[in-house]
């Protein structure tokens, strides 16, 4: 499997499977070798979503953001986030699954799952990372992220985000990795995308994470560094020197990928098989 990174810059074109798309990836020689310096961490929390199937995942762990964007969250998404186990539970496997379904539920169209980690857990610093296989079609809006965990008491994007994985339903080879803070959110956040040439992030498990300094944030795909931000790189306030919490959902429409299409299927299901958080020893 070729990867597209960032190393030389050109337009290509793609057949995803939803048609084809025109849009700037990034390519190297398979060969090359990334150089990083020798990393020792200690595991501080982890789910490893083991458990019966069909059970929700361990609330000493897990909360959940429940409704639609009249909650005060959203970017126009149509999806009702429950705490269901039609949306949210083990598989017995190994894997927790958060599935989006078309459904009529409390006046949405769809719904999914939020789950996070607000109350529970939050770190500061260090490594964090998910084994994930997405969901994919136009869209569908799976995200593996955090919010700092002082969000009730100075606001987003105050509080800061770090989106370890986004990715848009029909562009399935590719995710982002995206800081928003104050004064660069939204339309303006701090983000690049990795590509995978020729597979999809929808076949197999893919581990997505970052590792965490003071003044550093850098994101990785299979331990692969495609992205590094520094509190000189961003153009508001580095956010980022507190606790966050960890969430993890599946959307449905919104601003960032558009809405579903007669070509959407659905259930649509995101797995993943852990969570892990480490120190630095």
């Amino acid at each position: 499997m070729k990867i597209l990174n960032k190393n030389n810059i050109q337009k290509i074109i793609l057949l995803t499977g939803f048609g084809f798309l025109l849009f700037p990836l990034y390519s190297c020689d398979e060969e090359a070798v990334q150089k990083l310096p020798e990393r020792n961490w200690e595991l501080v929390w982890s789910d490893e979503f083991e458990g019966t199937a069909g059970t929700l995942p361990d609330d000493t762990k897990w909360a959940y953001d429940l409704g639609n964007g009249t909650n005060g969250w959203g970017n126009q998404e149509l999806e009702y986030y429950t705490n269901r186990t039609d949306n949210v539970k083990l598989d017995g496997n190994g894997n927790l699954v958060i599935t989006a379904k078309k459904e009529n539920y409390s006046g949405s169209p769809y719904t999914s799952a939020r789950i996070k980690t607000q109350g529970l857990f939050s770190h500061t610093y260090g490594k964090i990372e998910a084994r994930i296989k997405t969901p994919y079609g136009p869209g569908i809006w799976p995200a593996f992220w955090m919010l700092g965990d002082n969000v009730d008491t100075v606001s987003w994007p105050n509080c800061g985000e770090i989106d370890i994985m986004e990715l848009k339903g029909h562009i399935p080879n590719v995710v982002y990795g995206t800081l928003h803070g104050p004064g660069y959110s939204g339309g303006s956040a701090k983000t690049k995308s990795y590509g995978l040439q020729n597979s999809r992030f929808d076949q197999d498990f893919h581990v997505f994470g970052i590792e965490w300094k003071e003044n550093q944030i850098d994101f990785f795909v299979d331990g692969y560094l495609f992205e590094r931000v520094t509190s000189k790189d961003v153009s508001g306030e580095w956010a980022y020197n507190h606790p966050f919490f960890l969430i993890l959902n599946v959307a449905v429409g919104g601003n960032f990928v558009g809405f579903p299409t007669d070509g959407t299927s659905f259930p649509q299901n995101m797995y993943i098989d852990y969570v892990r958080v480490y120190k630095a020893k």
